[in-house]
């Protein structure tokens, strides 16, 4: 098969104008990312840590750490950042521990919520605020 110069550059083009459509490149807001992890189901409190630092001197590199044994998956959330959404770790029944620990990128001082899935279909929830001195994502 052989593709024509004009049929490239139409591809190309249409390819261009999906990418400029409005929402095509939107970042999905804590409440409809929230949603979607809990199936609508309340979160409830206990059951889960989330340990971060109360200053980042520098939001380029936050380190943040989240248990909840028993969890089947864990989301975690900066409700400041221009891309909320940070991580959703997934555990198997063959994890040792559900306990996830990295470093995230955090624009302005926020909340950090972790949000777990518990294996009895429960939703539990831990939020921290972090005050961050230096900013690390752009937007």
């Amino acid at each position: 098969m052989r593709i024509s110069r004009r049929d490239a550059i139409r591809v190309g083009l249409g390819g261009m104008a999906a990418l400029a459509l409005p929402g095509a490149g939107m970042a999905a807001t804590v409440e409809e990312l929230t949603a979607a992890f809990t199936g609508g189901a309340t979160a409830g409190e206990g059951g889960i840590t989330l340990t971060a630092p109360e200053i980042a001197e520098n939001g380029n590199t936050v380190p943040v750490e989240v248990n909840a044994p028993g969890a089947t998956a864990i989301m975690l959330l900066a409700t400041g950042n221009p891309e909320p959404a940070v991580a959703t770790f997934t555990f198997g029944p063959a994890a040792g521990s559900q306990r996830a620990a990295t470093r995230i990128r955090l624009a302005k001082t926020q909340d950090v919520i972790a949000m777990a899935k518990m294996a009895d279909g429960s939703i539990v929830q831990a939020s921290a605020t972090i005050k961050v001195t230096i900013g690390g994502c752009g937007g």
